[in-house]
């Protein structure tokens, strides 16, 4: 049983580490005011790449189709997330629109459950 707490305590002493280290170092620094305007890239580069293959691709290849109910549930979540920039609009625009998605073209059998 004390390997566990042992293991524990190490896996918290390793995630944590790398976090508070770079937080350290660069709250002394002076960072240039380009590197900051890049880093508030970052959010939106790291969640684009996380998107783009789950919307995209299907079994490896592009899917670009009028079946891809993922891509078309995307597209409305975009356009609520761009005007209003509301993520609790944004996420329910997305669940809304993929669950009215998969009801009119694959008619999903959980969908027709909860109408």
């Amino acid at each position: 049983m004390n390997n566990y707490y042992l293991m524990i305590a190490f896996m918290l002493f390793v995630t944590y580490l790398p976090r508070v280290i770079p937080l350290a170092i660069l709250s002394r620094m002076q960072i240039p005011d380009i590197v900051i305007a890049w880093l508030k890239y970052i959010p939106a580069a790291i969640l684009a790449s996380l998107l783009a293959p789950a919307l995209l691709m299907t079994d490896g290849g592009l899917y670009l189709s009028l079946n891809n109910i993922s891509l078309l549930a995307a597209i409305p979540t975009f356009i609520v997330a761009i005007y209003k920039k509301s993520i609790f609009l944004t996420v329910l625009t997305g669940i809304i629109t993929m669950l009215l998605f998969e009801y009119i073209i694959e008619g999903s059998q959980f969908v027709q459950a909860m109408v």
